[in-house]
């Protein structure tokens, strides 16, 4: 992969201000400083200075030995010996680790690996992920649709008047056939759902719960992140004013019978235009196309999360929190009558489906919020008669909007309420703690020190990393083990660089971020970069789009363009930046200390 034009840019800047000492320092590190290598592999964002810290070396010229090196002037902090070679089938690579976590010193660093070359430069510091905390989570504002966008004064140039509101090319949205409607309605507001410009409720559900989850879970760090929104400053912290705007479009997918429609799409994709152009044709609620129209899986999502909306709100905004629950008390209500539609395209609707056929699991999750949030015995009693269904705690695999399982799970576990049956709280703790201990393991047992599996390269293989860091995360607030976090902090290091492309999967952040996302705003737009804080969908083993399924055939976790055309492996969306959210707001210092 050839470097962009800023890494060489900044490479030569740290080699310029490494040059800026005295003549001796300066003699010193010209001698020192060689070329940066791509077979030397690092987190491009940084490391916490108590935690652990590896570099993958994946080139056979190195010869052992490693030193890291102040990028100021060169000078030699630490050093070490390469670990053996392990054999990784995933990528194809011979990898050996580089352990510096003896490295306790703040500031910029890299690392100098004999025969081969030097790493990208890198941070430590105990707040080293709060600039990618912010760039990750003001991606969803910069996914806001119905209203005008702009990036500015952060990241000027990104910006657009506001899409798909009534009077602009499309109208705001008509009822489907499927729908069993007819007639316009307020579809506008909410997050445009991935690369291309649809709403699905589906999708918004893990989404939406995952960083209302990152609030709850760390108040006070989350609270302190100014993010740069058109709400900042009002009083109540930035990343739920962002959630509250794709609550507000969920309300609107709400029927008056308290079921909740799928999705608002159009029948098929539009083209690479930004959005105030979208030319995919009229947008529509879409429905199952059949009485009763809604689908259960949106309505158990829906119910989830206005649950936790409720107690999350509460201390804002308590009006809200009285709205949101209410709804949510409807959609429990339809979801009792109507516990298994499940939604499929149809009637020529063409745009992405999110069908699953089994909704069980967001009933689950709807009765343990409901629960945790109002005590009611109603919820109370179906959890309890039902959870055992749904063990193991991680099932196959951690969160996904198909498999909501361990959200539920984890909800009831850390539930305050009175009328908490100790008895099964005390029986999914056991169940988390093995399954964070099986996590803990399998990540140091594998060679790029991270938690996926062979079968774990699916479409959105990012997002799973980023779902294991947060049932990692999860685990270690049911019973805290440093271990946990610091398997969680692994996976985050490959989504920053640590992995077999020596690539940032998040646009705009890194040394070497990857460029060329499938995500029409940045396609259709002038600026040189993609839009800011997107996380790549990364590796597919499966393909799906014509550039991968081109490619020879290679091991799983290297079926990855950095292309636009490759929408399997390249594409962005909500639900893989939520738990990215939450996973770096895990690893944020607390301001009070």
């Amino acid at each position: 992969m050839r470097p962009s034009s800023r890494w060489r840019a900044q490479v030569g800047l740290s080699v310029l201000l490494a040059a800026c000492g005295t003549a001796a320092g300066r003699a010193s590190n010209k001698a020192v400083r060689s070329a940066v290598s791509e077979g030397v592999k690092v987190d491009q964002v940084g490391y916490l200075p108590a935690r652990p810290k590896l570099a993958m070396v994946t080139d056979a010229r190195a010869t052992g030995a490693f030193s890291v090196r102040r990028t100021r002037d060169g000078a030699e902090i630490a050093g070490g010996t390469l670990g053996p070679a392990l054999a990784d089938p995933d990528t194809g690579d011979t990898v050996r680790l580089a352990d510096f976590s003896a490295l306790t010193e703040t500031g910029s660093f890299y690392l100098d690996v004999a025969g081969l070359g030097t790493s990208d430069d890198f941070e430590v510091a105990p707040d080293v992920y709060a600039r990618a905390f912010l760039l990750v989570s003001r991606a969803f504002y910069g996914q806001r649709c119905g209203m005008a966008v702009d990036l500015a004064p952060l990241h000027p140039g990104y910006s657009h008047p506001a899409c798909h509101v009534a009077g602009t090319r499309n109208p705001d949205a008509l009822f489907h056939a499927s729908a069993g409607a007819s007639g316009a309605v307020d579809g506008s507001g909410g997050w445009h759902d991935a690369g291309d410009y649809g709403k699905y409720v589906v999708n918004s559900g893990i989404s939406t719960g995952e960083l209302l989850w990152a609030y709850e879970a760390f108040p006070e760090r989350v609270a302190a992140a100014n993010l740069q929104i058109p709400e900042s400053g009002n009083g109540v912290p930035d990343l739920l004013d962002e959630a509250r705007w794709n609550l507000r479009w969920m309300l609107k997918m709400q029927d008056a019978d308290g079921g909740v429609w799928h999705k608002l799409t159009s029948e098929r994709f539009g083209s690479f235009v930004m959005p105030e152009a979208d030319d995919g044709g009229p947008r529509y609620v879409i429905g199952t196309g059949s009485a009763p129209y809604k689908s259960s899986c949106a309505t158990g999502d829906f119910a989830a999360v206005m649950a936790i909306a409720a107690r999350v709100f509460r201390p804002f905004d308590p009006e809200f929190a009285g709205t949101v629950l209410a709804a949510a008390e409807r959609a429990w209500a339809w979801l009792a009558r109507n516990p298994s539609v499940v939604f499929r395209n149809c009637c020529g609707v063409q745009t992405g489906e999110y069908g699953d056929t089994n909704c069980a699991d967001e009933a689950l999750w709807a009765a343990a919020e409901l629960f945790r949030t109002t005590g009611g015995s109603q919820y109370n009693a179906y959890f309890t008669s039902s959870f055992a269904a749904f063990d193991p705690i991680l099932g196959n695999g951690p969160p996904s909007w198909p498999d909501v399982r361990s959200l539920a799970l984890f909800t009831y576990a850390l539930s305050r309420q009175p009328a908490t049956d100790e008895a099964v709280r005390a029986r999914i703790r056991v169940d988390a703690a093995a399954a964070g201990a099986a996590l803990v393991a399998r990540t140091r047992a594998n060679p790029y020190r991270i938690s996926l599996r062979p079968t774990d390269y699916v479409w959105g293989s990012n997002g799973v990393v980023a779902n294991y860091g947060v049932a990692l995360a999860l685990a270690y607030a049911l019973q805290p083990d440093p271990a946990l976090l610091d398997a969680a902090a692994e996976n985050l290091h490959y989504l920053l660089g640590r992995n077999t492309f020596a690539l940032s999967w998040v646009t705009q952040l890194g040394v070497r971020p990857y460029r060329h996302p499938h995500h029409r705003p940045s396609g259709a737009d002038a600026n040189a970069e993609p839009w800011p804080g997107m996380l790549s969908g990364g590796p597919n083993r499966y393909g799906g789009d014509p550039v991968i399924d081109a490619m020879p055939a290679t091991p799983p976790a290297r079926r990855y363009r950095d292309d636009q055309g490759s929408y399997a492996s390249n594409e962005i969306a909500i639900n893989w930046n939520a738990p990215l959210v939450f996973l770096l707001a895990s690893l944020l210092p607390d301001p009070a200390r």
